[in-house]
């Protein structure tokens, strides 16, 4: 795709944003399955279903737009994901792994947050203000989502990953 304008960057910018969440859903399941920690396993399975409705929202920015969601790979998503999968590949202890899938999984947050960020920017400069305001929901969920991952690991996990032998 040729990028002459800003609303080819914002569609493109979308596109690897839907393909990030589609990443997400399917890595999702593996992270809470590795998980050890109840919390945590309950919190993946959560952002599992909100990952879900925003790339619904992705979806419906796309039929407005009269755009395909397909054709752009992420590749910054795909790194972290793969990074994430080495480490559950590992022979850890389960408090380690779970503080290590916090880690991961709070990498792909900020990637996301960066991500929305840009684009609900975009929508607004374009014009675009229903759009705008369904990517800063996301962003929203993004932001708590971390959060909630810091409050997890500052809560118990690191300590029990810290005291692991």
């Amino acid at each position: 795709m040729k990028i002459n304008s800003l609303h080819d960057l914002y569609v493109m910018e979308l596109k690897d944003l839907y393909d990030a969440e589609n990443r997400i859903i399917k890595a999702l399941p593996k992270m809470s399955e590795a998980a050890s920690s109840q919390e945590l396993r309950s919190a993946f399975q959560l952002h599992l279903e909100q990952t879900r409705r925003q790339a619904e929202r992705l979806e419906q920015i796309f039929e407005q737009l009269d755009e395909s969601p397909k054709g752009h790979k992420c590749k910054g998503i795909e790194g972290i994901i793969d990074e994430g999968e080495d480490l559950m590949g590992e022979d850890s202890p389960a408090a380690v792994c779970d503080a290590g899938l916090i880690g991961s999984a709070q990498r792909v947050e900020h990637y996301e947050i960066a991500a929305y960020g840009t684009a609900r920017t975009f929508a607004r400069r374009l014009g675009y203000e229903e759009q705008a305001r369904l990517l800063n929901e996301t962003l929203q969920e993004e932001g708590a989502t971390d959060k909630k991952l810091t409050t997890l690991a500052e809560s118990y996990i690191n300590e029990e990953a810290r005291s692991a032998k």
